[in-house]
């Protein structure tokens, strides 16, 4: 090689060729060479021979006898930009396309429009063989509509078929709401009665939809057919004579699918039983979302709900399963119940569902979208939805404002002082008392709850702002939240009665509640009154005698027994002092050993040692109490209660400062200015009760009294009003325009529908806010589908609001997690949900992001990026950040045992994180809450900073997973005819290799004319037009159309080889590597050279390493995609791509193309094309398809 120490030639083997460093700040006016020693990229002027490097300092000598190999073999940067912008893929097309269905023709048109993801809809499903018994009827009532009837076809036709391991195959509805699951589900029932299925199990959500069942039968034309709910039936047979339910449907919820009776009898047992050995009826999982978390988390256990489910297919092998929900499948996890689907188990390449959800893992967000390719195929999937075409998405970021700023960081600062304080009390609590990781469970969730709340308060100005801004529009209003905050309230009305002053802060309740109820206190010592010295006595004197209090053996005085008989008699006597002895009896005086009657004689009420009254000192001549104790007994006595007196006042003391202590926090806590309820205030400055409809769970409410001055406590039902009625009776107002703001809460609005219904008074544009978003995507789903449903006259503006602080980003982070994947396997493609992606920071980059983030602020390594509001001049700044953010994680207790150093350490702080934080994401988000404002978002913007970075490597090392691709170019042809490589043997689907050819390159003309029309319309910046490299590469410069972008500053790039360019580049960066040409001549001559040459190789040169295999920057390109089916041969093409030289080759990559000529759409895996001939020979059998 040409760069050797000086000390001694270090040749470079091939291998370290391969990997140099990509060029990055290159000067095009020098020739740009590998350091031998750190591998580092060195800009060397032409002519120098010898030089140090700059980055290891190694000296370096220039050999030029080989410098002219290594010019063929030099990096091509542009050829770097280019691969780069390759794989990123085109830009993502339309993601929904128009849905009717591919092969029927039965029934009217739906409603209203209907549409597919795109990915979905370039897969055909199979042959329909079915013929329903229900057709003519149905032609003539128009009941259903052509897909409602495409659906029941494709059941009916999957419910014959039989899975390896014998039961039969399920089919799976994932259509969205408005498409009309109830009545599909009604029409597939009717169908089975006609052919003597007249018993079916319908399981749902809500007892109250067994309503909506019954109408949905007599909507498609089969009131005969009986709705039994079984929650109004007793445990016993259900076809006996007393229940008498021979047929019909069982209505149930999954909650009484695991429910028992008192005796022990269980419902699923009933429900066996009733269907009888053989039993081929419906089974439906209606919204069998619910089943979900059957396989959990590692940590957790399977949810009761999702075992009883897979119980009962097992008990019902023969059974037809359906399974229905929109959104069916919010990860793959969740699939776990779907057992009748046969994707996993005999038969198939995963030989159980751990493997299959490995594969998916390992495939990504394409693969997701790849299963409900491949169950549409086989015919076992339908997913269409209501068009989202009219909905707007606007996520809304609400600054706090000064005055909350302000509140924020003051609770933030108590929050972290409460926790040296519950630290502090608990160090003086006795060590046999386990309430510590009780306490701190109770700490963080109350923590969390209290932050959640106070950012909801923050929002609550810009949520009224923006819903009094659309009533002015005149529009109406819907307002989604999750917590109504009724447990606080309900807690202070009992506390301080039903007329208060001002509404009730929820955080404040909360924290009350959490210090009084979880404060620890020492026990309260009692002193002894008069009663508990007796009480003394009286143990000492039913203790064994010659005790003493303190357990040592006391020296007997002056007696000894006379014989073992007289011993046995004392200790019987001792031993049972209430014995009845006779007054004749005789004792011993235990001071003059003398014989004595037994009246005659005292007896120590502690001891029981009796004595004369004359032979004590002094003597005793007066009568005397029962619970008279002799001297020592007394002396005793009075020195142990001295003792303990000091004692429990010592405890007693102790136990009243830390009481003290408790209540002055308390104080604290009642002084601090925390925010109202969010509900209460809302709906008090939107105009009150009178102006908002309330569709919530709770049961009372605050109201503003009619003076302005205080609040009172109401039921939220009127007289004429039931309370299981008042949310119907809100929804009747809100949807005849009587009130045109509505609250709605999870609790409160399950199945409720909000939509600008043709059909309703109110037909008002809705505005649908969400103050908070739900914990999982599916209660999101959910609460975006009670607005945005069938039969609409406009569809809804959603305005998704967040606050500025970067810790409550994390809720939308799950959300965005769900909803990412929901769209990719609910839709097969991931693009179908609402885009929230941005804040998805829970993903495998989000935490390999935290690992390093964690390491640089624990100094064990150096941070990748420049923290915020630091220079990397001034190095005091970072050092400086660095110790404010070690010390907000040691108090948000993500950094555990902290020390302070001495000595050359002094101040210094130290500590450790352990191994399961390090990757939790959800918890440092959490933590992050309860930060001031500033700290959190400095942090949250270096952990987002550093995440960005990670992503961009991985972009440019080709390892990221960016979901469906398109493949885009002037000219896509089908070439040849596809080869069938595999065959499923139950629907008869097969897996197809495609062959394409792509022209991407833009001709001479056609660039001159997109310059000429920027120059036109008067838009164009003086920057625009055709520059060319300032290196050459083989002789030869690259050329480029470059023009200003709707982004200030940013160019879009049109290259004569591969057209326009995805990424675009800044002014700064396109002025250093490229020149403007000011001769078109010369631009037209190097476009069309560029042109030529790119069609016959590729942007390497003649010497690339992959050859013919290679793309990047060629004009004329072959590529290779595996259409149909995928799952069956997952593992051989993973096996195949494993080999492959280069890493983006190594990858999963789905991508989609349309034919220009004939307009056909084919979405599949990308096999590059260097692995084409070992796919095949895996696959083994390849035929031609008959035409």
């Amino acid at each position: 090689m040409m760069m050797i120490h000086t000390t001694a030639a270090a040749a470079v083997s091939p291998l370290q060729q391969q990997q140099k460093v990509p060029a990055h700040g290159i000067d095009p006016s020098k020739i740009q060479l590998p350091c031998v020693n750190c591998r580092a990229l060195l800009n060397v002027p032409h002519g120098m021979t010898r030089f140090s490097c700059p980055q290891c300092r190694t000296t370096l000598v220039v050999d030029f006898s080989k410098l002219n190999h290594l010019i063929q073999d030099e990096i091509n940067e542009v050829a770097i930009e280019v691969e780069r912008e390759e794989d990123e893929g085109g830009p993502v097309g339309e993601t929904f396309t128009d849905y009717r269905p591919a092969k029927l023709s039965i029934g009217p048109p739906h409603p209203d429009p209907i549409v597919e993801t795109s990915s979905l809809s370039a897969v055909q499903p199979p042959e329909p063989t079915y013929e329903l018994k229900i057709k003519d009827k149905l032609e003539k009532t128009k009941a259903l509509s052509c897909l409602q009837i495409e659906t029941l076809v494709y059941a009916c036709q999957r419910n014959l078929q039989h899975l390896p391991n014998g039961s039969r195959a399920g089919f799976f509805v994932g259509d969205g709401a408005g498409v009309g699951k109830g009545r599909t589900i009604a029409g597939l029932i009717w169908e089975n009665w006609l052919h003597e299925r007249k018993k079916a199990l319908w399981i749902s959500v809500g007892s109250d939809l067994k309503f909506d069942a019954r109408r949905d039968l007599d909507d498609v034309g089969a009131p005969y057919i009986d709705v039994h709910a079984l929650n109004k039936l007793p445990y016993s047979k259900l076809d006996s004579k007393s229940v008498g339910v021979r047929e019909g449907v069982v209505f149930l919820t999954y909650s009484s699918l695991i429910a028992s009776s008192e005796k022990g009898r269980s419902r699923l047992q009933q429900l066996v039983n009733w269907c009888g050995s053989g039993f081929d009826g419906l089974v439906i999982f209606d919204e069998c979302h619910k089943a979900k978390n059957l396989v959990p988390e590692s940590g957790s256990q399977p949810t009761r709900t999702g075992e009883a489910v897979l119980e009962i297919q097992a008990r019902l092998p023969d059974a037809c399963v359906i399974y229905c929900s929109a959104t069916g499948a919010s990860e793959p996890r969740n699939m776990g119940y779907m057992v009748r689907l046969g994707l996993w188990g005999a038969g198939t390449c995963f030989t159980d569902f751990q493997k299959f959800l490995g594969a998916l893992d390992k495939g990504g967000v394409g693969a997701l979208e790849l299963v409900a390719m491949d169950m549409k195929a086989r015919g076992m999937y339908v997913c269409r939805t209501l068009s989202y075409r009219g909905v707007e998405f606007e996520v809304v970021e609400a600054p706090l404002e000064a005055q909350m700023t302000e509140m924020y960081k003051k609770a933030a600062e108590f929050w972290a002082e409460l926790r040296v304080e519950l630290l502090t009390a608990s160090s003086f609590l006795p060590h046999d008392k386990p309430i510590s990781s009780q306490l701190w469970r109770l700490y963080w969730s109350s923590h969390q709850r209290f932050f959640r709340h106070m950012c909801m308060s923050a929002k609550v100005p810009a949520t009224v702002r923006l819903a009094k801004q659309a009533l002015m529009e005149d529009k109406c209003v819907v307002i989604g939240l999750q917590s109504t905050g009724e447990a606080r309230t309900e807690e202070a009305v009992t506390k301080y009665g039903s007329e208060l002053d001002d509404f009730i802060s929820g955080p404040r309740e909360l924290l009350l509640k959490f210090v009084e109820e979880n404060y620890p206190l020492p026990e309260k010592p009692e002193l002894p009154g008069e009663e508990s010295i007796k009480e003394l006595q009286r143990k000492r004197h039913s203790a064994t005698p010659g005790i003493s209090i303190k357990g040592r053996f006391r020296k007997a005085a002056r007696w000894k027994p006379a014989s073992d008989c007289e011993s046995d008699e004392r200790s019987e006597t001792d031993s049972a002092p209430e014995s009845t002895e006779s007054d004749d009896e005789f004792q011993i005086c235990e001071i003059c050993n003398s014989e004595e009657e037994r009246k005659k004689l005292l007896k120590c009420s502690c001891c029981a040692h009796l004595v004369h009254p004359a032979c004590l000192d002094p003597p005793v001549t007066d009568s005397v109490s029962e619970d008279w104790s002799c001297h020592s007994c007394k002396e005793k006595t009075d020195e142990f209660l001295q003792a303990r007196h000091v004692y429990l006042t010592e405890l007693l003391k102790r136990y009243e400062t830390a009481l003290e202590r408790k209540l002055k926090i308390l104080e604290i806590i009642r002084s601090l200015d925390l925010p109202n309820n969010p509900l209460d205030d809302i709906i008090d400055q939107l105009g009150g009760p009178d102006k908002v409809a309330e569709m919530t769970g709770r049961r009372g409410m605050l109201v503003r009294a009619s003076s302005g001055k205080g609040v009172t406590y109401q039921a939220r039902n009127t007289k004429d009003v039931t309370m299981e009625m008042v949310n119907m009776h809100e929804k009747q107002l809100f949807m005849e325009g009587k009130k045109l703001v509505a609250i709605i809460s999870e609790a409160g609005s399950a199945g409720v529908s909000l939509q600008a219904d043709r059909r309703a008074k109110n037909q008002k544009r809705r505005v649908h806010l969400t103050l908070e978003l739900p914990w999982s995507a599916d209660r999101a789903i959910q609460q975006f589908g009670r607005t945005h449903r069938s039969n609409q006259a406009s569809a809804p503006e959603y305005r998704l609001l967040f606050t500025n602080l970067g810790g409550e980003r994390r809720f939308a982070s799950i959300v965005a997690k769900r909803l990412e994947s929901l769209g990719a396997l609910t839709q097969g493609d991931r693009r179908a949900g609402p885009s929230l992606s941005a804040y998805n920071y829970d993903s495998a980059y989000g935490k390999k992001a935290l690992m390093v983030m964690y390491r640089g602020i624990m100094e064990q390594d150096t941070l990748p990026v420049v923290p915020p509001g630091c220079s990397s001049e001034k190095p005091d700044t970072v050092q400086d950040f660095i110790t404010k953010a070690k010390a907000a994680l040691v108090s948000v207790g993500i950094v555990r045992d902290s020390v302070l150093g001495n000595g050359k350490d002094y101040g210094k702080l130290s500590g450790r994180i352990v191994d399961s934080d390090m990757h939790d994401v959800g918890r440092f988000l959490n933590r992050l809450l309860g930060l001031p404002p500033e700290i959190q978002n400095r942090l949250f913007e270096l952990f987002v900073n550093i995440l960005d970075l990670l992503i961009q490597n991985a972009r440019i090392e080709g390892n990221l997973d960016s979901g469906i691709v398109d493949m885009k170019a002037n000219i896509i042809e089908l070439q040849g005819t596809p080869k069938t490589v595999h065959v499923d043997q139950m629907s008869g689907a097969s897996t197809v290799l495609f062959t394409f050819t792509l022209d991407r390159g833009i001709t001479w003309e056609s660039a001159s004319t997109i310059l000429e029309e920027k120059q036109k319309d008067g838009l164009g910046s003086s920057s625009d037009g055709f520059y060319e490299s300032k290196r050459e590469w083989m002789g030869r410069r690259h050329v480029l159309l470059a023009f200003e972008s709707a982004a200030s500053g940013m160019f879009k790039i049109v290259r004569p080889a591969v057209g326009e360019s995805l990424r675009e580049m800044p002014l700064a960066e396109l002025k250093v590597k490229y020149r403007k040409l000011s001769s078109l001549e010369k631009a037209q001559s190097c476009w069309e050279d560029e042109f030529e040459v790119s069609s016959k190789q590729c942007m390497h040169g003649r010497n690339c390493k992959l050859g013919n295999f290679c793309t990047v920057g060629r004009r004329l390109q072959e590529v290779h995609v595996l259409g149909g089916l995928i799952l069956p041969v997952w593992g051989t093409i993973e096996k195949a791509l494993s080999k492959q030289a280069r890493l983006s080759h190594r990858r999963l990559r789905v991508v989609r193309l349309e034919t220009t000529t004939d307009i056909r759409r084919i979405v599949g895996l990308l096999v590059p094309n260097a692995a084409v001939e070992s796919v095949l020979q895996d696959l083994e059998w390849v035929q031609e398809i008959d035409d």
